[in-house]
């Protein structure tokens, strides 16, 4: 008996269910450039370990849009707007069901 061995690009891409490793490797470069251009922002505006909590978390509040239009942005120059859209839909969606009332 043989065992399989499943490549991490293998798993991403089924479970963001994609066709070619490339896509893969263009979206966890799309993910690498929009969280990288969130860190020149932080330290523009001082944020570090020694920032009061408070202002930390204020700052992750109001970076939030900017990273989702960031992603989107990068997505667009990578060619994965689609992918992007759709996922951002499907984030927002969970965050949505977050606030609904339980029944």
């Amino acid at each position: 008996m043989r065992l399989q061995t499943v490549s991490f690009v293998d798993k991403l891409k089924k479970r963001w269910q994609v066709k070619s490793a490339t896509q893969v490797i263009l979206i966890l470069i799309v993910f690498t450039c929009t969280g990288s251009s969130i860190i020149p922002i932080k330290h523009l505006l001082g944020i570090n370990s020694e920032t009061s909590t408070p202002y930390r978390i204020l700052f992750y509040i109001g970076v939030f849009p900017i990273y989702n239009l960031l992603l989107l942005g990068y997505g667009f120059i990578f060619g994965q707007f689609r992918f992007f859209l759709e996922f951002e839909k499907r984030f927002f969606k969970r965050i949505a069901n977050i606030f609904k009332p339980k029944p």
